[in-house]
C-alpha cells in the first residue's frame, strides 16, 4: 500500500504539480487549501509526510506547524514556500519543520526529498531490538518514538527524535556535522545553520540551563556529542 501525504496549499497550480510530483515517486496524495483543514484531516487520517505551504486562509503554515507540535503530532514536515528569506527558513525549522524548500521548486529534488524523509521517518519508527533507551534521566522508547526526562514526557519534531535516539544509542561519541547529514538526513542535503538550529532546539527542550548545556556538548572544530 503506497505511503499517503498531505498537502496543505491553496495555490490549485502548485497543488497540480505536487500530486504529479508525488505519484510520480509512488505516494497517494491529499490536498487542503487552508490550515484549519490540514489540522482536521492530520487529527482524523494517518499520513506519512505533511507538504506545508506558508500562505494560506484561516491559518497559515507556521501556525499549523506550532499546533502539530503542540499536540505531539511528530510526522515529517517539509515547508514548501515563497517565503524564502533566512529568517523563513530558520523560523520554519526552528518551530518544528524537517526540511524548507524554495518555491520554485525542482520537482525532482522534492520528489527526493519526500521520499527520504518518509524512509527515514519510518525506520526509525520500526527501531531496532533495544525497545526502550535509557541514559542519565532520559528514555527513548523506540516502538512508539517517545522520548521521557525524569518519566515525563518531552514532545520532539521528527528530526529532533532522529538526533536524540542517534545521541542516545552512541553515548560520548563525538557527531560530525557530516556524521548527522548521513544518519539522519539521509541522502537530504542540509546546511550548517540548520545543524546548528535543530542543537540548539534540542537543548531548549531537555537542558535544565541551555545557555549551559551538560548533554548535548560542542566539541569545537569538530561537532557534537551526547553524555550524561
Amino acid at each position: 500500500m503506497a505511503d499517503k501525504i498531505l498537502v496543505a496549499d491553496d495555490d490549485e497550480a502548485i497543488g497540480k504539480l505536487l500530486v504529479k510530483v508525488l505519484s510520480c515517486n509512488g505516494f497517494e496524495t491529499k490536498i487542503v487549501k487552508n490550515g484549519i483543514d490540514a489540522l482536521q484531516e492530520l487529527r482524523s487520517e494517518a499520513y506519512s509526510a505533511l507538504i506545508l505551504d506558508v500562505t494560506m486562509p484561516e491559518l497559515d503554515g507556521f501556525q499549523v506547524l506550532k499546533r502539530i507540535r503542540q499536540e505531539g503530532n511528530s510526522i515529517p514536515v517539509i515547508v514548501v514556500s515563497g517565503k524564502n528569506e533566512d529568517y523563513d527558513v530558520l523560523y520554519g525549522l526552528d518551530i518544528g519543520a524537517d526540511d524548507y524548500v524554495n518555491k520554485p521548486f525542482n520537482p525532482v529534488v522534492l520528489g527526493a526529498k519526500v521520499k527520504a524523509v518518509v524512509r527515514r521517518s519510518r525506520q526509525h519508527a520500526e527501531g531496532g531490538a533495544e525497545q526502550v533507551i535509557k541514559a542519565g534521566p532520559f528514555s527513548f522508547d523506540t516502538t512508539t518514538m517517545h522520548f521521557y526526562k525524569n518519566g515525563a514526557e518531552v514532545i520532539l519534531s521528527s528530526k529532533e527524535l532522529q538526533l536524540m535516539k542517534l545521541f542516545m544509542e552512541h553515548p560520548k561519541q563525538v557527531f560530525s556535522k557530516e556524521d548527522l547529514y548521513a544518519k539522519v538526513w539521509g541522502d537530504v542535503v542540509v546546511d550548517d545553520n540548520a545543524i546548528m538550529v535543530y542543537i540548539n532546539r534540542l537543548r531548549n527542550k531537555i537542558e535544565d540551563n541551555p545557555k549551559k548545556p551538560v548533554y548535548i556538548d560542542t566539541v569545537w572544530g569538530i561537532g557534537y556529542s551526547f553524555s550524561v
